[in-house]
């Protein structure tokens, strides 16, 4: 059973919660890309999950009309997981923030990349933990000063990009929230992509973070370079690792089998088995 598809508008994704974030927060540039991707998609609203763990990006759940689960931190991507291989026909779409990708919930965006689950990744990349106040987090740069690194971090940052290549990725891009359309365009790249999409968005928190601001990206970013092909593997790597200027874009992109596709290679037994299957191995182990 493939998703309902139909003609819709970016309001049709727009549930009657409030937004809560700060003002001038880069999650609501985020947030407004996702609702002209999906209408752009014309998904029903019944077809759609979108997954977060913890932070103030993981809110995201709240203000969409679709099916959400709001999980705990770091744990987004074992419980989309599961959504997705049991219920492959559903659409499934991860938000998050850095901290909750790259810190505790690291060792599950490994897997899910080498695994290759058939689902999209947005992460909301503004180097500070904003939830809880300002520390600094794992994609925030040597030297950066918050409440928890008051001389400067002694660490260099994570690189998202280098991490979701290095893992199994098969697509891999960033944005920047102020950029709404070339955003959309990713994020619907991303969804249709067949494998583990993850897009690293540059999202500004202006309460916290006073160094990676809006200005500072703007000035920063730059397009990827005309002619840059996705499926060279060593190009993707050497653009993810430059950082003068820092590129956007899709960077890497492999076709092949998604996980879902192996695990129903494997499957030998009639579906509507499943059942007498399940009660079997219940009364087996009781």
């Amino acid at each position: 059973m493939a998703a309902t598809i139909v003609e819709r508008k970016a309001d049709d994704y727009k549930s009657e919660v409030k937004v809560t974030w700060c003002p001038g927060c880069g999650d609501f540039g985020v947030l407004n890309a996702t609702y002209k991707a999906l209408a752009e998609q014309g998904y029903d609203t019944k077809d759609v999950v979108v997954v977060s763990g913890i932070g103030c990006s993981s809110r995201f759940p709240f203000f969409l009309s679709t099916y959400g689960f709001h999980g705990v931190h770091g744990r987004a991507m074992p419980i989309a997981t599961g959504i997705k291989l049991a219920r492959p026909e559903l659409e499934v779409i991860v938000f998050g923030g850095d901290g909750d990708a790259f810190a505790i919930g690291a060792g599950h965006f490994v897997h899910a990349c080498r695994r290759n689950v058939d689902m999209c990744y947005v992460i909301m990349d503004n180097a500070v933990y904003g939830l809880t106040k300002g520390q600094y987090s794992p994609t925030a740069h040597a030297g950066y000063v918050s409440k928890t690194t008051p001389q400067g971090s002694s660490e260099e940052g994570v690189n998202p990009l280098m991490l979701a290549i290095a893992s199994g990725a098969t697509y891999v891009a960033r944005g920047f929230s102020s950029k709404p359309k070339e955003l959309t365009k990713l994020i619907v790249d991303g969804i249709n992509h067949k494998g583990f999409a993850v897009i690293d968005v540059y999202s500004p928190c202006p309460t916290f973070n006073k160094v990676n601001t809006f200005n500072f990206w703007k000035e920063e970013c730059e397009p990827l370079p005309e002619g840059h092909d996705p499926h060279d593997l060593h190009a993707a790597i050497n653009l993810a690792l430059t950082t003068d200027p820092l590129y956007l874009g899709v960077f890497y992109r492999k076709e092949g089998d998604s996980f879902e596709d192996r695990i129903a290679a494997r499957s030998t037994g009639d579906p509507r088995e499943t059942q007498h299957l399940v009660e079997k191995l219940i009364a087996r182990y009781s």
